[in-house]
């Protein structure tokens, strides 16, 4: 069953002091299935941050529909409210207060009582392996360790969808490959949806049931099943990836 479905998804940008338009997003169709990690890859300036932005209801198609959970988000965005959690790139953790005051704000938000609050953030930070790490703040972490902060944060709050937007690309390799593998056995342990935008294309095959390749504007140019099997093999890693670089320079 699809949890998120676009259909015919257009965004057009008018530029500042000119008449002329920019296309970010052209005719983009496709569907999420629920309980499926999918992984959307494609060149810089493609539209994947776009279209996560309207995924998150924080901007409004030009034309088209999109869809989460029954409910189209720009338009109905209360009704989403903690339904979606959401990794960014940086961790963007709040310097003043300690991993688990981090951990909790998506909680507070959504006014869970306090004693849920803790312990929810609690197991969570335990869960990713940061028990020791309660009460340290953002400066005394790594960097791998503050965005595990910044993933118990999206877990807490028990999303239905998980959305990564370049969550790992900032992290050295041993580390990145490392919280992956812890992110990926969390994610099917508890039978979340999981959207993971990368540049990546080693990345968006380790972590992905199925590869959306986005084109310039954001158009499917491709949708690749990913076997549980290749993730092991260096070798068919490496010619899937040599597959969809091709289909990314044709574009």
């Amino acid at each position: 069953m699809a949890i998120i479905r676009v259909d015919a998804l257009r965004k057009i940008y008018a530029q500042a002091n000119t008449s002329a338009k920019v296309m970010a997003i052209d005719n983009l169709t496709f569907d999420i299935e629920e309980h499926e990690i999918t992984s959307i890859v494609g060149q810089t300036g493609c539209g994947k941050s776009t279209f996560l932005n309207i995924l998150m209801g924080l901007e409004k198609p030009t034309s088209g529909r999109l869809i989460v959970d029954g409910v189209a988000p720009y338009e109905d965005f209360n009704s989403l409210r903690g339904k979606m959690g959401i990794v960014f790139q940086q961790d963007r953790l709040l310097p003043w207060r300690r991993a688990i005051d981090n951990a909790k704000i998506g909680l507070e938000v959504l006014a869970y009582p306090p004693e849920e609050q803790i312990k929810r953030a609690t197991e969570w930070l335990s869960k990713l392996g940061l028990a020791n790490f309660l009460n340290a703040y953002p400066s005394e972490l790594s960097g791998g360790m503050r965005q595990r902060v910044a993933l118990a944060r999206a877990l807490c709050i028990d999303p239905k969808i998980i959305l990564l937007d370049e969550a790992f690309g900032h992290l050295d390799e041993v580390t990145a490959r490392k919280l992956r593998k812890d992110f990926l056995e969390l994610v099917y342990s508890t039978k979340k949806t999981a959207v993971f935008v990368t540049h990546q294309l080693d990345e968006a095959i380790e972590i992905g049931d199925r590869i959306i390749v986005f084109g310039k504007p954001a158009k499917v140019l491709a949708e690749i099943r990913v076997d549980p099997s290749i993730k092991e093999d260096q070798s068919k890693i490496q010619k899937m990836r040599q597959e969809i670089q091709q289909i990314l320079d044709r574009n």
